[in-house]
């Protein structure tokens, strides 16, 4: 895709416009919201596709790299994505990348990416529309463009009533046995931290679909970093709050992990007090700088010696139903380094895993079945070299069979030696209240 061409047009709800090809495989939605985040970002129609199988071998890296091409200039005056590789990475994408012998999902892929040369970009701080086109030649790139001009946004009647049955959640008491067991390998010197969680199942109700919860966390609990992904007889729902990796076209790299929670106030006191007990947390702190020390180590095998920093720690970001630490680490990518290569050198996400995150994920192992999308990344790669992508928490995993749409979600949480089994488990109920909410509750 060696052209490019931007278009620009008022402006429409990204939902809205997702909403008319939803269910189509391959469609992806990159979903903030205003307060949350500047751009959204909807493609369908991939012109190519990587999807791999728990049983096919090798590393995927090197296809994605050709299949992403050599780097093109930005497109003056267009967004940060402007067309390229978007897709899923797994959780255990991990063991392609370090033999760890995980279980592996008869599901869910390790890897599903599709190219596209037609993208609708959506930002709402302006309020505006730009369609990116792609092709090996001008007019490729502007009939690109024009298809996704017309891509329009339809008036698809809100789902009011509860979109699921109860969920049914994993043993409370279990996660609590499992949190003291990791708390007790602490002790004996065996890792630093290790994140665990739990499940929630049920099924979604006869006529509901996946998009029918991406649009109502999009209507009632926006996150920056909420997506869609519909893939055959797949679909990912996510309205997670968290960055992973970013990289500008320059070369400059941001990551942004969370670690420390606690619940929404009932006012805004308790909401200011909630605030004030989590920065002076020590636990959280510790907690959240053990990830802050392992980002650093991942960037650096792909950065500029010298260029990994941390130049925000333990800033707190409030959301729909928690307040969270998050912090922040820079780098600039090395000569040769292109952002798949950091993608490979820092994958799974530290905030997930813990310390050491090689032990902390066989740790994680012995307590949990294949995490499929949950603790993996949505992410986009851009013709240019700019790239960004999201954890997968707060994200519902859909499977469809002869039945309807099978739904799991899981929430967990990091543990350090000092955790409370207790607490963990109360943890866990408050990350996964907005999505049980979306799916169980009836809408206004």
């Amino acid at each position: 895709m060696h052209a490019g061409v931007c278009l620009t047009a008022p402006w429409r709800d990204p939902v809205s416009v997702l909403a008319s090809f939803a269910e189509e495989p391959w469609a992806i939605g990159f979903l903030s919201s205003p307060g949350q985040g500047r751009w959204s970002y909807l493609a369908r129609n991939p012109d190519a596709t990587v999807l791999l199988g728990a049983s096919a071998p090798g590393d995927p890296f090197p296809e994605l790299q050709t299949l992403l091409g050599s780097r093109l200039p930005s497109l003056p005056d267009g967004p940060p994505f402007q067309g390229g590789l978007a897709g899923l990475a797994c959780y255990e994408l991990a063991d392609r990348l370090e033999p760890l012998g995980l279980e592996r999902s008869l599901v869910w892929p390790d890897l599903a990416v599709g190219r596209y040369a037609s993208v609708l970009a959506f930002d709402h701080r302006e309020q505006t529309v730009t369609a990116i086109g792609r092709g090996e030649t001008d007019n490729a790139a502007f009939l690109a463009a024009q298809a996704a001009l017309s891509w329009q946004a339809v008036c698809r009647p809100s789902w009011r009533a509860p979109l699921a049955g109860n969920l049914a959640a994993s043993d409370g008491q279990a996660h609590e046995a499992a949190v003291a067991q990791i708390i007790a390998c602490i002790h004996a010197g065996d890792l630093f931290q290790a994140n665990i969680a739990r499940r929630w199942r049920g099924r979604l109700i006869p006529g509901a679909t996946p998009f029918d919860v991406a649009r109502r966390l999009a209507d009632r609990s926006p996150a920056p970093f909420a997506g869609y992904l519909r893939l055959p007889s797949l679909a990912v729902v996510s309205n997670s709050p968290e960055r992973f990796l970013k990289v500008d076209a320059d070369g400059s790299v941001v990551t942004q992990p969370i670690k420390g929670t606690r619940r929404r106030g009932r006012s805004n006191a308790e909401d200011r007090m909630l605030i004030r007990e989590l920065l002076a947390s020590e636990k959280d702190r510790a907690e959240n700088l053990m990830i802050v020390d392992l980002m650093r180590n991942d960037l650096s095998r792909v950065c500029v010696p010298g260029s990994v920093a941390a130049p925000a720690l333990f800033t707190v970001e409030s959301f729909a139903n928690v307040h969270h630490l998050v912090s922040t680490v820079t780098g600039r990518l090395a000569q040769g380094r292109h952002a798949l290569d950091l993608l490979a050198a820092a994958f799974p996400p530290g905030s997930i895993t813990g310390a050491p995150k090689v032990q902390a994920m066989k740790t994680i192992a012995r307590w949990e079945p294949p995490r499929g999308p949950y603790c993996g990344a949505l992410f986009w790669a851009g013709c240019d070299g700019a790239f960004d992508s999201s954890v997968l928490i707060r994200t519902v995993a859909c499977v469809q069979d002869d039945e309807g749409w099978h739904v799991e979600a899981r929430a967990g949480g990091g543990i350090v030696a000092d955790s409370v089994p207790r607490e963990e488990r109360a943890e866990t109920e408050t990350k996964i209240a907005a999505l049980q909410q979306a799916l169980t509750g009836a809408w206004p």
